[in-house]
């Protein structure tokens, strides 16, 4: 009885399972970027993402409600012991405010920019059939800087600069991937082309 009923296609699949299995749209045979699949290296990148966006907007907010309250308060220095307790624990109270909410800020901003980043960069590998190399993070980096300046609306020289940094970051960190995974023995296809293969028949798969 089970055999009169051959298994589904992905095609086929209600949209809840393919929203909850979003990561098998990108199942290759191929080595993943880092040695690590899609469905672990997206939350591994945001969380990383976030982790950094948190510890410098935190920083850089609880400086900047600092010298805010400093500035609001210049014209009222308190004339006694207790006032100057007062005034520094107020302080100090803004300063953490600040700086928790300017760190979630900037966090997020940059877990969910490094997540989209990501997706793009594998959406183009499998575009381009599983060519993963520096010309897909590239793409990527174009990709992400231009909608990242419609976003923002930005001025055509902002734009400019924008994808000139974009570029700059995406080929310097597709480089590095490509070197990371020809030292692994998985030669991408124009380090083979101009190198030869190696041993990148037989690829050192590891996570």
């Amino acid at each position: 009885m089970a055999g009169a009923h051959s298994e589904r296609t992905w095609a086929e699949e209600p949209a809840l399972v393919k929203i909850i299995h979003w990561y098998k749209l990108f199942d290759s045979d191929t080595p993943p970027r880092l040695g690590i699949d899609i469905e672990r290296r997206l939350p591994y990148t945001a969380l990383s993402a976030f982790s950094v966006g948190l510890g410098v907007g935190s920083n850089h907010g609880a400086r900047k409600a600092a010298y805010q309250f400093r500035a609001e308060n210049a014209h009222r220095f308190p004339t006694t012991s207790t006032g100057w307790f007062q005034y520094h624990k107020t302080k100090n109270y803004k300063s953490i405010v600040g700086g928790v909410f300017d760190g979630a800020k900037l966090g997020t901003k940059l877990g969910l920019g490094a997540m989209a980043f990501c997706l793009f960069e594998e959406t183009v590998d499998c575009a381009r059939h599983d060519r993963r190399d520096f010309l897909s993070t590239v793409i990527a980096g174009l990709s992400f800087s231009g909608i990242y300046s419609v976003l923002a609306r930005h001025d055509i020289y902002t734009a400019a600069r924008t994808t000139k940094l974009g570029l700059k970051l995406s080929l310097a960190y597709g480089l590095t991937q490509d070197a990371l995974e020809t030292m692994k023995g998985n030669r991408p296809a124009y380090i083979q082309y101009l190198f030869g293969p190696g041993n990148s028949d037989t690829p050192k798969y590891t996570v």
